[in-house]
């Protein structure tokens, strides 16, 4: 293994831990230079498990030996940097978790086409910008069968650090790429669409025309003010959560993990 002690947030190679931001990780210009972070032991092990080519890896130095020992071990001979705590925390900003993070290669993604060849059940997550709620919705998705992921260009990138760690690696798990056309373009891939929206000519979630479709594109809306209208208007059906006690809406994530175990295909 290379060990690699550093002394000063300046050093040479430590930049994509600390210094860089997450567009230039992303690296839009180039994507297959483009770099993400893992964060965590068992983050990073799904990840390598699911293909995913470590660059480097900084640690704590008492996990080396310890919790980073087996990651380590499969990530072959690539520079771990480490130092103390105090340097690595100032270097990244916060506190590591489980005192490990590795750099990795973005994968070259798939097309609309291909995500859609053989799906089902598909997510459209349409300008979510909440890191949280991306890590959410994709955990819900790789849980409860959901066969891919369309994410339209105003929404939060699934390999932002923060949208990793909530995922719990599930980012790694489901195919995932951007839809660039509107929704409609979906009709050409064989998919129905359904915008989770409130709106008065929405069916209930249950609804038994939603389950009889066998490829359905499930679409989900920001935070704040849900799908756009033209959105709304573009989809074959609008549905909506039936709820109670004069409570008209969910967050995102929580709406996304329940229309996906309600539509999933069934038999």
């Amino acid at each position: 293994m290379r060990i690699i002690e550093i002394q000063s947030l300046t050093e040479a190679g430590v930049e994509v831990f600390g210094t860089l931001t997450e567009a230039q990780l992303r690296n839009r210009l180039e994507p297959t230079k483009g770099i993400f972070i893992a964060e965590s032991p068992k983050v990073i092990s799904v990840a390598l498990n699911a293909g995913y080519t470590p660059v480097s890896l900084l640690c704590e130095r008492r996990h080396i030996e310890g919790d980073a020992a087996d990651i380590i071990a499969r990530c072959g001979d690539i520079p771990i940097y480490t130092g103390e705590r105090d340097l690595l925390s100032a270097l990244t900003g916060y506190t590591l978790t489980r005192g490990v993070l590795c750099a990795m290669k973005r994968p070259t993604l798939p097309t609309v086409a291909k995500i859609c060849q053989d799906a089902h059940r598909v997510v459209v997550i349409h300008g979510v910008v909440d890191t949280t709620n991306i890590g959410a919705i994709f955990r819900a998705a790789a849980a409860l069968g959901i066969d891919g992921v369309l994410l339209t260009p105003d929404s939060c990138d699934p390999l932002n650090r923060r949208a990793v760690r909530v995922s719990m690696g599930s980012v790694f798990l489901v195919p995932w790429t951007w839809l660039e056309g509107g929704i409609e373009t979906l009709e050409q891939y064989g998919m129905r669409t359904v915008a989770m929206a409130l709106s008065e000519d929405s069916i209930s979630i249950d609804d038994p025309v939603l389950q009889a479709e066998s490829r359905l594109a499930i679409i989900m809306g920001t935070e704040g003010d849900g799908l756009p209208q033209r959105t709304i208007s573009s989809a074959n059906y609008v549905a909506r959560i039936p709820m109670k006690h004069g409570v008209d809406s969910l967050n995102v994530a929580s709406a996304a993990a329940i229309a996906f175990w309600e539509l999933r295909k069934k038999g």
